[in-house]
């Protein structure tokens, strides 16, 4: 006798479902330039793109056969299969900004979540950094950072909290990260963790003014007036704490505030660091804590660059990069989104690699998150031999 099964659609199919077409097909709307689109859309674009990062396609050729191959489990997704020719002219002409708001409209989805970083401090936490994406300068010649590479930058500002990046900007990868960086707009309250190359006395001021605490490093040669010293835990591996007041003709120009000195001794490389941060209140280890957590931030570049296209490209001018590079960043959230509504444990990462093997299977998402128990074998009494 057959059992009735249960119906899902794909696995593919349940992860876009917090996207809205409405919204999608608005968008796309807007950010559009030529002729209307007649054999293909922009949503066909968006799943091909999509499925190419969850599953590893390396080609426009690669993605076109996958497509075509899995042609009846697309009719539900409202998607159709796209020549390789159509992929390749869309993502050249048509405005990468549709992803670059979409993404913003799935930000929105996860925003608004309770605060849930290591920390007991309630502050929101975030890690800013910038990374390169490496091209091959023959390929990418507009691209060119010195004469013998070429290389896109992918900044972002990192919430702690399920590691979301909600904040992120592309340039090309001569900028320098402070540019961007002072773009981004860190809610009042927050404590962002960035590096020396940050090192801008005027923002400072600006964060300061904002209500937006930082904590960064010092530089060496930084001059600066001791204006207080506070009692420190050596066992904790704090060597000082002071109030100092920088005072170079710079940094008076640009209105450096009043901040805090912390040097910190690790006890396992034995390497001495000096923070530097405008939050007077926590503890100088949790001070040392939080510039350590920015690592983060690393681990994230890690993440996506081995589990999604950002190594190769499927196109090779500006806008086909920009395009591909968005696709990945909206993938990205929709997977944490994935991670937020399953309350699972999994770091995202991990949640990537599984859906790489499954994506176009017909069964629950959370069935192939977590699968359950394995069947306990039926005992086959006929089987045996009377002893």
């Amino acid at each position: 006798m057959v059992q009735a099964l249960s119906h899902h659609n794909t696995v593919l199919h349940q992860l876009l479902r917090p996207l809205s077409r409405h919204e999608f097909e608005e968008l796309a709307q807007i950010h559009h330039t030529g002729q209307k689109l007649r054999s293909v859309s922009r949503w066909d674009q968006f799943v091909g793109l999509a499925m190419s990062q969850l599953a590893g396609r390396q080609s426009l050729r690669d993605i076109e056969a996958n497509l075509r191959t899995q042609k009846h489990k697309l009719y539900h997704l409202g998607a159709k299969p796209i020549s390789r020719s159509s992929l390749a002219r869309v993502n050249e002409k048509q405005p990468h900004e549709l992803y670059q708001h979409l993404f913003s409209k799935l930000l929105v989805r996860l925003q608004g979540r309770p605060v849930s970083h290591k920390f007991r401090f309630k502050n929101p936490l975030f890690s800013l950094d910038a990374s390169l994406i490496d091209l091959s300068l023959k390929l990418f010649p507009w691209a060119d950072c010195n004469r013998s590479k070429a290389a896109m930058k992918l900044h972002v500002g990192l919430n702690h909290s399920d590691m979301i990046p909600e904040f992120v900007a592309l340039s090309d990868g001569k900028e320098n990260d402070l540019v961007q960086g002072r773009q981004f707009d860190f809610p009042t309250g927050s404590i962002v963790a960035f590096d020396k190359g940050y090192n801008d006395y005027g923002w400072y001021n600006e964060l300061n003014n904002k209500g937006v605490f930082f904590v960064t490093r010092l530089r060496p040669n930084a001059i600066y007036t001791l204006c207080e010293r506070r009692a420190v835990n050596q066992k904790s591996g704090v060597t000082s704490d002071q109030i100092i007041q920088l005072n170079s003709v710079h940094a008076l120009k640009r209105g450096a505030p009043q901040l805090r000195r912390v040097g910190y001794r690790d006890s396992q490389s034995g390497k001495h660091y000096v923070f530097l941060t405008n939050h007077f209140h926590l503890s100088a280890r949790t001070i040392a804590d939080i510039y350590k957590e920015r690592w983060q931030v690393e681990l994230f570049f890690k993440a996506i660059k081995q589990n999604l296209k950002l190594k190769t490209f499927v196109g090779t001018s500006k806008n086909a990069i920009l395009t591909q590079i968005w696709v990945s960043m909206c993938t990205y959230l929709l997977v944490a989104y994935l991670k937020y509504m399953s309350k699972t444990t999994w770091s995202v990462q991990r949640l990537m690699r599984v859906l790489q093997v499954g994506i176009f299977d017909r069964r629950s998402i959370l069935e192939l998150i977590d699968p359950g128990p394995p069947p306990k074998e039926k005992s086959e009494p006929q089987m045996r031999f009377a002893l």
